[in-house]
C-alpha cells in the first residue's frame, strides 16, 4: 500500500519546518510528502526548497495564487497530483508522534476512512516545538494529555465507528485515493473557514463509506495560533445543510477539475 501524507498550509513557515522536520522522525516514512498550499508567499518555498535537498522520499509543493481562504481548492489540487493509494492529511501545525504514520497504516481498511484526534499545545510550549524542543506526553502547556497516548492495544480496545460528522477535524483525516474521487473531493464552493470538513465527510457516509474514529494512535500536537476568522459561517452552514438535506455523495465544484489534467 503506498501511502502520501498531505500537509496543508498558509504563510505559517515556521510551524511547517517543525512539522517537516516531525515527518523525518517517523518509524515508518509515508511514500511521498506534498505540501498542499493555498498561496503562502516566497519564504514558504524557500523552506521547502532547502527540505527538498535532502529529502529522503519525494516532497512535492503544490502551490496555487494567494486569493482568500480556498482550503478545499488547495487540497483537491494537492491529492489530484498524489500517487498513493492512501492519504494521510494533516495541517501544517500538527507536529507528528513518531509512529504517527504506522498508526495510521496500521488502521487503514477498504471503504472505511479515519478521524484521528489531536493534543492541544499552548501558546509557550508551541514557540519551544518550533524552536527544537519534541513533544511528550510529560510536556507542560498542553491540554487533553490523554491524547499523547500512542498505543497498538489501547487503540484496538477503543477505536470506534462513527458515523456521522461529530468531532470532525481536517487536521488529522486518512482515506483511500478511490474513495475521495468517488465523491469530487473537498467541495471548492466552500470559501473562508469553516464546515468544508463536515460536508466532506458526509458526503463519504452518504456513499457508504465508514468513519473510524482512532483513539490511541496517530498522534499529532496541535501548535496554537489565533482562531481563523468565522465571517464565512453563514454561507457555509448553508451548503452544509444542504449537503444533509439532499444527502449528495458528490459536489458539483471538486476534484475532478484537476483529475488527469495538467496540475502544475
Amino acid at each position: 500500500m503506498k501511502t502520501t501524507l498531505i500537509i496543508t498550509t498558509y504563510n505559517w513557515k515556521e510551524a511547517l519546518e517543525a512539522v517537516l522536520k516531525s515527518v523525518l522522525r517517523q518509524s515508518n516514512l509515508p511514500d511521498e510528502v506534498i505540501i498542499a498550499d493555498d498561496g503562502s508567499r516566497t519564504d514558504t518555498r524557500e523552506l521547502i526548497q532547502q527540505f527538498q535537498l535532502s529529502f529522503p522520499i519525494p516532497l512535492i509543493h503544490s502551490w496555487h495564487e494567494d486569493n482568500g481562504f480556498q482550503l478545499a481548492k488547495s487540497r483537491n489540487r494537492a491529492i489530484a497530483k498524489a500517487s498513493g493509494e492512501y492519504l494521510i492529511m494533516i495541517d501544517g501545525d500538527i507536529v507528528l508522534d513518531k509512529d504517527f504514520i504506522t498508526s495510521h497504516k496500521q488502521s487503514a481498511k477498504k471503504n472505511q476512512f479515519v478521524q484521528g484526534g489531536r493534543v492541544l499545545v499552548g501558546p509557550d510550549f508551541s514557540k519551544n516545538i518550533m524552536a527544537g524542543s519534541n513533544p511528550s506526553i510529560f510536556s507542560r502547556d498542553i491540554r487533553n494529555r490523554k491524547n499523547c497516548i500512542s498505543s497498538t492495544i489501547l487503540s484496538k480496545l477503543f477505536s470506534y465507528i462513527r458515523n456521522n460528522d461529530n468531532a470532525t477535524r481536517g487536521c488529522n483525516m486518512a482515506f483511500w485515493k478511490s474513495d475521495v474521487v468517488e465523491v469530487n473531493g473537498f467541495n471548492q464552493e466552500f470559501v473562508g473557514w469553516g464546515r468544508e470538513d463536515s460536508e466532506f465527510v458526509l458526503r463519504m457516509l452518504n456513499c457508504g463509506k465508514r468513519r473510524l474514529y482512532l483513539k490511541f494512535a496517530g498522534v499529532g500536537y496541535h501548535l496554537y495560533h489565533n482562531e481563523n476568522s468565522r465571517a464565512s459561517l453563514v454561507e457555509n452552514d448553508a451548503l452544509l445543510e444542504r449537503t444533509i438535506n439532499e444527502r449528495l455523495t458528490r459536489c458539483e465544484q471538486g476534484i475532478d477539475q484537476f483529475i488527469g489534467k495538467n496540475n502544475d
